[in-house]
């Protein structure tokens, strides 16, 4: 973006985007969803804006952990929403829906699932990651996804597929103007994680142990404890458990 806040990215070449969606492309930045968020702060981008960039030097993962893959690798983009719905965590689901559903076209012989809140799982592996940051001064939520399309770290999977980036987002474009309205019981069918004993690491290096029961009416996990307490969680790293690794009840 320049001095004047007003240019967020070129407009990006007819990669056959579907109507309505404003793409934008940048080789490198720090983080689309930085430069995405500052254009709508500055009245530059709305509803449906989308920032798809190269390579990403600063791309940030919940907890702020740091993520950066190499330049033209796999889909790094962002994703304007105006007015933020309600509850808010309906955002996020729908990029991760959106992105489950591009992963599923292109290899329709794998198992893929989401894993709360919306990671993308390719045969059990992380294959995908969304993070969202609220605008603070208009009605607007910005939706980042990574998703690997050719390059993955250790322990993740990638699409492996002769698919660039940019084809990987229409698919996910296309599948975002596909979604219902109501997306509530699409999203809960979904998540491979109710069901699974799990420990979510928490901000502050806390951390709980427990069986997911459900997701409740705002996006939250709601988690069974050996006492049988349960505890609604709205932000966290979750970990599928195998049976002998289920820990205590909390941590």
């Amino acid at each position: 973006m320049d001095s004047r806040g007003d240019i967020w990215g070129e407009v990006a070449a007819d990669g056959g985007w579907p109507a309505g969606w404003d793409v934008r492309r940048v080789d490198e930045t720090g983080s689309t969803n930085a430069d995405l968020l500052a254009a709508v702060e500055a009245g530059a981008a709305g509803d449906r804006a989308v920032l798809l960039a190269d390579h990403q030097t600063a791309g940030r993962g919940r907890l702020d952990r740091r993520w950066e893959a190499p330049p033209g690798a796999n889909l790094l983009v962002s994703i304007a929403s105006s007015p933020v719905p309600s509850p808010p965590s309906i955002a996020t689901h729908r990029i991760g829906l959106a992105a489950l559903a591009a992963v599923r076209a292109l290899r329709p012989a794998a198992e893929v699932s989401l894993k709360w809140p919306n990671d993308v799982l390719l045969d059990g592996r992380k294959i995908a990651g969304v993070l969202a940051q609220r605008a603070a001064s208009v009605d607007a939520v910005v939706v980042g996804l990574g998703l690997n399309v050719g390059w993955a770290p250790e322990g993740a999977a990638a699409l492996d597929v002769d698919v660039s980036p940019a084809d990987v987002l229409v698919l996910l474009l296309d599948a975002l103007d596909d979604l219902p309205a109501d997306i509530g019981r699409a999203y809960r069918s979904a998540l491979s994680t109710v069901g699974q004993r799990v420990r979510i690491e928490l901000p502050g290096d806390t951390v709980a142990f427990g069986t997911a029961v459900d997701i409740d009416a705002d996006g939250r996990i709601v988690v069974e404890a050996a006492d049988g307490t349960t505890t609604s969680y709205d932000v966290g790293d979750v970990v599928h458990l195998r049976p002998d690794r289920a820990g205590p009840a909390h941590v």
